[in-house]
């Protein structure tokens, strides 16, 4: 929350390009699969400083894209707050403009202050907007396939330009949506953009086994990772899905030391720079800006109900259990939210072991390393934890391939109008 305060952090960061670009450049010299960033419909007072003042993802997407060549650049979008065609298309270009590296956190937007900047009377309840965006998704997907890999003919002699027998209408209509198509831009070399999901709560869950490509996910615990992990295979599976074509990835917080003393110094020195009213603001956030000065700070945390589930359903009910299975107080919660202590904290050695045993636990596919716990964090990590994985093979030394997809080991999803002998021969060469 605050650690814009520390003495080497970049204030201005969420608007600096060219932090932005060494951060990519730095990650694509380390091989990594992709660089992620979030985004927001809604901000108050109350709202994390780097949330105030940032770039729109998807422009920020298309300028790194100009800046690297083989890592993937994945950003969030809402679907409750946006159109499929104009989403399908931004997405197609971005990954027309990187060469097939570009990624979709897909969202529903728990944050009810956002109906407040689109004209909407109101925000729409929580299943109901996955009940959307699943529609949404299919639609956009459906739009991506308006055209065959092949279409475009593009003979100057003959004078044709394309296979009008390749075109496809999508001629959508649904509970949500009514979209015509075609899609004005063709499929990119990896055939789609990688999607990503990150809901926690049931509905959250049903939807990324049905769609994503990769899940986020916020876990404290190898236990509950692993929990978690054997729950989304398990439903993709009975959506008839290939277990294996959806990765799980838990957010890594990692801080290194040279010893674990260091590495503990260093998270106290972050942790240090949040006040007590700022850790109120930040829990506020996931309660729709609730104010919880109203309450008392050494008492036990407040009984809220179901006030302001209809936003994050999952973060609101995870502090809630928080809060009954250790009987904190609302000090204790508020601080806790700001400065969460990661399980990857230790030396190099130690932060390497942990994340080998999550994932030999099947408890990860990979990880989302965040940025944020130190400024000097990612540099620790890159210089000190990800030659110890390589020398273990746990990680590549080169990357295999020039697309986000190939990079992550998934197949290109074969274009639904294809002729049958056209996605026997896809699948045969995937």
């Amino acid at each position: 929350m605050a650690s814009w305060r520390h003495p080497n952090a970049v204030v201005d960061a969420a608007i600096n390009l060219e932090y932005y670009v060494n951060l990519t450049r730095k990650a694509e010299s380390a091989k990594l699969d992709f660089v992620f960033f979030g985004d927001g419909l809604y901000i108050s007072e109350k709202s994390h400083p780097n949330f105030l003042n940032r770039f729109e993802p998807l422009t920020l997407l298309a300028a790194l894209a100009m800046e690297t060549t083989h890592i993937g650049l994945a950003a969030t979008l809402s679907t409750t707050y946006s159109e499929p065609f104009t989403v399908a298309r931004q997405f197609s270009s971005i990954d027309h403009i990187s060469n097939g590296r570009a990624g979709w956190n897909i969202v529903t937007s728990p944050l009810e202050g956002s109906a407040l900047n689109f004209s909407k009377p109101e925000h729409p309840q929580h299943d109901l907007r996955y009940r959307m965006a699943q529609e949404y998704v299919e639609v956009t997907k459906g739009l991506w396939d308006s055209w065959e890999d092949d279409a475009f003919i593009r003979d100057k002699e003959s004078g044709v330009f394309f296979d009008p027998e390749k075109l496809h209408r999508l001629n959508h209509q649904g509970e949500f949506f009514s979209v015509q198509g075609p899609l004005t831009i063709s499929r990119s070399k990896q055939g789609q953009p990688v999607l990503i999901q990150a809901g926690s709560s049931e509905a959250g869950k049903e939807f990324a086994s049905r769609v994503a490509d990769a899940v986020f996910t916020g876990q404290g615990s190898l236990e509950d990772s692993a929990t978690f992990y054997q729950d989304i295979k398990g439903r993709a599976a009975k959506h008839g899905r290939n277990p294996d074509e959806i990765l799980i990835l838990p957010g890594c917080n990692p801080i290194v030391g040279e010893t674990a003393a260091e590495a503990e110094r260093k998270y106290q020195e972050i942790a240090g720079l949040v006040s007590i009213d700022e850790a109120l603001n930040y829990l506020g956030r996931y309660f729709n800006d609730l104010d919880f000065t109203q309450f008392e700070l050494d008492e036990p945390f407040p009984d809220l109900g179901d006030f302001a589930r209809n936003g994050w359903e999952s973060a609101t009910d995870r502090i809630k259990q928080v809060v009954k299975d250790e009987n904190l107080t609302l000090r204790q919660m508020a601080l806790r939210s700001t400065t969460p202590k990661s399980a990857f904290i230790g030396t190099p050695d130690q932060v390497a072991d942990t994340m080998q045993a999550w994932f030999e636990a099947g408890a990860a596919d990979g990880f989302m390393l965040n940025n944020s716990v130190l400024p000097d964090g990612f540099n620790d990590f890159i210089d000190h934890v990800l030659p110890i994985l390589k020398q273990r093979g746990l990680f590549r030394t080169e990357y295999e391939s020039d697309t986000l997809r190939g990079n992550l080991g998934l197949p290109i999803p074969v274009n639904r109008y294809a002729a049958p002998a056209a996605q026997a021969t896809s699948k045969a060469k995937i």
